[in-house]
């Protein structure tokens, strides 16, 4: 498996790294406490426990991109324990006789960077496929936060993450709510929802750690309508893929990221 190497920003706006730190500054603040999944540091006695009080984890590189190294840990209908890997862009599925087997695996896979677990959530559906959205905060040096737009990211067919390299369908998040029949009504309480959260992750995170002018946050809706984070990214989310589907947002994401210098969208 390859090593994941950290991007460096050469333009202005500080990275927040690891999944682990970012969820311990969201569980901080009663605004964003409820919205993180349990998160923790990859262990054996963790592990056990977390698959007995929920029914899938995933457990993913602390620092990674791509969706790359990310395993998907369910208790195998067959006995024994299912773990599906993404491995480069394939998928791998194998079933193990015991949980100190799956951990032997997954610590063999840790010599490529820290490892931790996280509750899996059931992602709400369109179209039978799971998705989650991407919304994007960006500021102007010395201006709040704003909430520039959010898109969808849809899985290819039985695959565990739904990033692009991995196969993904993207979309607005406007196209997302009509291919799930939703109301004009509905679709706009969603959104709100979703920019009123990514306001406040964005403002909770940059009073605890300054020096940032972007956040990519992963959001996901579970088969209940509950809202989740799934991840922040504060290193270098991207929104190229935006300029084709409505050139409206994506001008208006790039005219904030040349403000505080960032030209390679």
């Amino acid at each position: 498996m390859p090593t994941i190497k950290k991007y460096m920003k050469t333009y202005k706006s500080r990275a927040l790294w690891g999944k682990l730190r970012v969820s311990r500054m969201l569980l901080k603040n009663s605004a964003t406490a409820s919205l993180i999944p349990t998160t923790r540091s990859l262990s054996l006695k963790l592990l056990t426990l977390m698959l007995a009080r929920y029914k899938t984890l995933y457990i993913k590189p602390d620092i990674g991109s791509l969706g790359m190294g990310i395993h998907r840990l369910s208790t195998s209908s067959y006995g024994g324990y299912e773990l599906i890997s993404v491995v480069s862009r394939k998928q791998i599925t194998r079933i193990f006789p015991t949980i100190n087997s799956v951990y032997r695996l997954l610590k063999r896979a840790e010599v490529n960077g820290k490892l931790i677990i996280q509750r899996g959530i059931s992602l709400d559906l369109v179209g039978g496929k799971p998705y989650d959205l991407r919304a994007m905060v960006q500021r102007r040096p010395d201006g709040p936060w704003t909430y520039t737009g959010t898109i969808a990211k849809i899985a290819s067919p039985n695959r565990i993450v739904t990033n692009v390299h991995q196969g993904a369908q993207v979309c607005m998040v406007s196209k997302l709510w009509e291919m799930q029949g939703l109301s004009l009504q509905a679709a706009s309480a969603y959104e709100r929802m979703i920019e009123s959260k990514a306001l406040t992750i964005s403002r909770s995170l940059s009073r605890q750690y300054t020096g940032m002018y972007e956040m990519g946050i992963d959001f996901a809706f579970d088969r209940s309508k509950k809202l989740w984070v799934i991840e922040v990214n504060t290193n270098h989310p991207q929104f190229g893929p935006i300029k084709k589907l409505d050139r409206a947002t994506y001008n208006r994401m790039a005219s904030y990221a040349r403000s505080y210098g960032r030209m390679d969208h």
